[in-house]
């Protein structure tokens, strides 16, 4: 990669090792930072997070196989109404993330509020920007209720990658759409000869590739990891610490956003994550390289799995939500949106969205208490902690004139993450969001830093601050 190749690789090598060791051997012990200031801003609306929720996720193909994505997003709706007691036509507005959307419920936002028996009145859309599509529900809610617009709106997100849209090569779709217009025996014939050439019905798959490259984002993360040194270790220590935080906080009943699931037909009620497998560094050493073969260091066991799921979350005015009763577990704070090099820096969304959030609250990396980042891949967290402990990358990147620092691995991601929980791509950001909230108020904190990394090479940050009565 040419954007490192002036960086020093010994140095990087070092901060690697640092970084790999601390996330291994991580305490799930935290304590609370000694800022006692508020992010509230004089003239400006709070918007307090109230309650999230989630359909446990499940690797695609298996128990949800057989639904649609909208029976997800209804449960979400559904169940988030029920836990908070909040009338349907309390909520001013509904908007839902999807990355590869069921053609049938474009706008499934829409769909799902109707089938969860929201009044027709309420207007719903539907966003999109690739894994952070569920965050990017959350900041447009932030926005129209800071503007006035609403006072409560319902953000969330689904995927569903047990039924993906397959379509017809281009060539037959255009074949298909003139013979809709053929009007003679010779025209029609002549198409028919046509749509005989094998090419002609090759199916075009979805595929997880950029546009602008071409690559996936497997092959971009493998080579991420050769640019900063990131060894298959390291990244098969980081996948078993999530999935044995994750295995630990089910255990421990922590995980208490995800919504028991009955599929019909099914006798029992789905209750947890299917893809949280505590393994060995021996069983995941023998795994082959899933993308760049022979010699990648990613994956099937330090890479997120293809997930279906869906959640939700009700956000509202602080003054509507207290008018109402309710016990908000959260204001939601300072965000930003970043974007780079879709080829070289694809997934660094999180190691420049870091130091552009915190600047932007005015706070320090010390005055957060919980961290939580979307674990696409274990190399990929490797390599945003190695930039924040890079002060070449600091200088010649973001700006600054030494490192950043990366984030303490005992306030890291300790309910597990994406790697072992899942990562329906439309629906982390919620998960993501509710986590941090549910952290803070069970490890006494104040602040929580979410960041995540995107397909197109962007990156989301959002500051979330404990509401001050919360238990």
């Amino acid at each position: 990669m040419a954007f490192l190749s002036n960086f020093p690789k010994a140095a990087l090598q070092i901060q690697l090792k640092s970084a790999g060791a601390r996330c291994f051997n991580a305490s799930t012990t935290t304590q609370s930072s000694k800022s006692k200031k508020t992010l509230a801003k004089p003239n400006v609306r709070n918007v307090v997070l109230v309650e999230g929720v989630r359909t446990p996720f499940l690797m695609s193909g298996t128990d949800y196989k057989d639904l649609m994505p909208h029976n997800l997003a209804t449960k979400t709706l559904s169940g988030l109404i029920k836990r908070t007691g909040v009338d349907k036509d309390v909520i001013d507005y509904v908007v839902y993330g999807t990355v590869i959307q069921e053609v049938k419920t474009s706008n499934i936002a829409r769909e799902a509020m109707l089938s969860a028996g929201f009044k027709d009145t309420t207007p719903a859309h539907t966003v999109t920007q690739a894994c952070i599509s569920s965050n990017q529900a959350i900041t447009t809610a932030i926005g129209l209720i800071a503007a006035g617009q609403c006072e409560a709106v319902v953000a969330g997100g689904v995927e569903f990658m047990s039924d993906v849209p397959i379509r017809h090569s281009r060539k037959m779709r255009k074949i298909m759409l003139d013979s809709s217009k053929a009007k003679t025996t010779g025209k029609k014939l002549q198409l028919l000869w046509k749509a005989m050439s094998p090419a002609v019905w090759t199916p075009e798959l979805p595929a997880v590739a950029e546009f602008s490259t071409s690559e996936t984002m497997g092959h971009s993360a493998d080579r991420l990891c050769t640019a900063f040194g990131i060894t298959r270790l390291a990244q098969d220590e980081f996948a078993m610490r999530s999935h044995k935080f994750a295995a630990d906080a089910i255990q421990a009943g922590l995980l208490t956003d995800v919504l028991p699931y009955k599929v019909p037909k099914v006798a029992e009620y789905i209750t947890k994550d299917n893809g949280v497998r505590p393994s060995s560094l021996e069983q995941m050493s023998k795994l082959k390289p899933a993308f760049i073969k022979p010699f990648g260091t990613i994956t099937a066991a330090n890479a997120s799995f293809l997930t279906d799921g869906a959640s939700a979350c009700l956000l509202m005015s602080e003054e509507k939500a207290l008018s109402l009763g309710l016990k908000p577990k959260a204001y939601l704070r300072d965000f930003v949106y970043v974007s780079q090099d879709p080829k070289d820096q694809l997934l660094l969304g999180p190691a420049y969205a870091t130091p552009k959030v915190l600047d932007k609250a005015g706070l320090s990396l010390a005055d957060i208490d919980v961290f939580e980042y979307h674990e696409a891949f274990a190399g990929q967290i490797l390599a945003n902690l190695t930039a924040l402990e890079s002060d070449e990358f600091a200088k010649k990147f973001l700006g600054k004139s030494a490192k950043v620092g990366a984030p303490k691995m005992d306030k890291f991601n300790l309910w597990g993450g994406s790697l072992s929980l899942g990562h329906p791509f439309g629906a982390t950001g919620v998960r993501l969001v509710t986590t941090a909230a549910n952290r803070l108020i069970k490890e006494n904190g104040q602040y929580a830093l979410v960041a995540a990394c995107a397909a197109g090479g962007i990156g989301h940050g959002m500051i979330v601050e404990r509401y001050p009565s919360s238990k």
